[in-house]
């Protein structure tokens, strides 16, 4: 593991609001990611794990405090240096698929490549290995509306992992799935991270899920109420990335 953290909060604060309509939603968070660490995010309703994981994914910024990417100060980024950050080096996957509805699994996976500029030639390729890499190889010109739930969320993971980022950051990614969904979608995430070294940051209000993380941090009140390792990370070791269901 690098001696340098990948991702570091120091003494985070983020408030929303002015005057007495103020609110803190982040109270002074301290917080350490190395790369290729799995990590569960978790804490009830308005404890501040939605804010950290926007700034986490540079879409806010802290009010106070420090947020190092690789050493980078991104507090001190401009809008489109964040924007730059976000395209090269950040994947993200919702509860809400966010897919198109009339474009294939594979334009929905071009996109990230179509942003970036990338030739036709270049983009066909890699969503087409994104997706034999979540278990959708076939399934390149199917529509959303002829996938399963499971299905679109595949498609989804594949479209934030075609640029090779450095970091994933899924919230709630299996919110919108049934249980047997739920768990092919977190073998998927845990495979990413064991087979190709994706540093995995999950929001999770499901305790079962979060088990597949190495590292669980619970927030409370806007602030780290406890960070622990897990040691028995949850990992079943068959092959459901083939099962498209």
């Amino acid at each position: 593991m690098s001696a340098l953290p990948l991702i570091e909060l120091k003494a985070v604060t983020k408030t929303y609001g002015q005057g007495t309509t103020a609110f803190q939603a982040l109270k002074g968070v301290d917080l350490v990611i190395h790369a290729g660490e799995f990590v569960a995010i978790m804490g009830p309703s308005g404890s501040g794990k939605s804010t950290v994981m926007n700034t986490l994914g540079c879409l806010d910024t802290p009010s106070t405090g420090e947020y190092l990417f690789n050493g980078i100060h991104v507090e001190t980024l401009t809008r489109d240096q964040r924007a730059l950050l976000r395209r090269r080096y950040l994947g993200f996957v919702f509860q809400g698929f966010n897919l198109l509805a009339r474009t294939s699994a594979q334009e929905n996976v071009e996109l990230p490549l179509l942003y970036r500029g990338e030739p036709a030639k270049t983009r066909h390729a890699a969503a087409k290995k994104a997706l034999a890499s979540v278990g959708l190889a076939g399934w390149e010109h199917h529509t959303p509306a002829e996938l399963s739930g499971g299905q679109q969320q595949r498609v989804a993971i594949a479209r934030a992992i075609v640029t090779e980022p450095a970091v994933l950051l899924a919230d709630e990614p299996t919110g919108n799935l049934d249980t047997h969904r739920s768990l092919e979608i977190m073998e998927l995430l845990w495979k990413l991270n064991a087979d190709h070294g994706i540093t995995v940051l999950m929001v999770t209000h499901e305790a079962d899920m979060a088990q597949y993380a190495k590292r669980i941090v619970h927030f409370v009140d806007g602030v780290v109420d406890s960070d622990t390792p897990n040691p028995h990370p949850t990992a079943h070791h068959q092959n459901t990335t083939q099962e498209v269901v």
